[in-house]
């Protein structure tokens, strides 16, 4: 649920702001303060706040009025053209909507989602520059920075098996995964989910062009953690 207690008051969508968009539509032409400030009943000052915030939004637009005398042109606003990109979102239903699509072709949706996840993953990591090759360390951070961007809280472990993070000269084996962007949806969707996550895992290893590879990923391991499992490969 969005916190509108924390957030900044040049960012909220008030129900005066609704106001005065709704008076700039109805107008049909560009309107100046005073104008605006008449047909809903507020200071001017007031306007001119609050319309300055619905410029920065981007639901307004400011602009100097052609002058036909004397004097300074005036600033006049309208509403930008376009549906109003401000209200709810639904994007959550949206992936629901696919993901259930998918999950209903059966037994070809998980491998049809881990290509899809190696597909984006190649695109997803910055590839390594010609002619370097790219060692297991150096994969391994690039892979958890990747993480990390895409909000999975990684954290790198080494082959003690403890969960303890990788030591000096220890060979990292494993991630985990301490945060998931999709958490709910991967509850409801964890066989096309994860191994999303892991062919994006594998994806992004291969366009290294890495000596290590994603071999499994384990969901929910512990009830905060998964874990993406890792081992050494030959360099082709």
């Amino acid at each position: 649920m969005k916190d509108t207690a924390r957030e900044p008051e040049r960012d909220r969508e008030t129900p005066r702001r609704r106001a005065l968009l709704d008076a700039l539509r109805d107008a049909g032409t560009p309107l100046g303060v005073t104008e605006i400030a008449e047909r809903v009943g507020i200071h001017p000052n007031t306007a001119r706040f609050h319309l300055d915030a619905l410029v920065t939004q981007g639901a307004v637009e400011r602009e100097r009025e052609e002058s036909s005398g004397p004097g300074r042109p005036r600033t006049v606003y309208a509403p930008r053209r376009g549906m109003d990109r401000g209200g709810k979102r639904g994007y959550q239903l949206l992936a629901r909507i696919l993901l259930s699509q998918l999950a209903s072709t059966g037994p070809d949706a998980e491998p049809a989602a881990m290509e899809t996840g190696r597909l984006w993953g190649r695109h997803l990591i910055e590839p390594a520059p010609p002619f370097h090759q790219v060692s297991h360390g150096e994969a391994v951070e690039r892979v958890s920075g990747l993480l990390a961007e895409l909000g999975f809280d990684p954290a790198v472990d080494g082959g003690s098996g403890d969960g303890a993070g990788a030591g000096a000269g220890e060979t990292p084996h494993r991630i985990r995964l301490r945060h998931c962007p999709f958490l709910e949806l991967a509850e409801e969707f964890q066989e096309i989910l994860c191994p999303l996550h892991l062919g994006m895992l594998q994806g992004a290893l291969a366009e290294l062009r890495a000596p290590v590879a994603a071999t499994r990923l384990e969901p929910f391991a512990r009830p905060e953690v998964c874990l993406a499992h890792l081992t050494s490969v030959p360099v082709t």
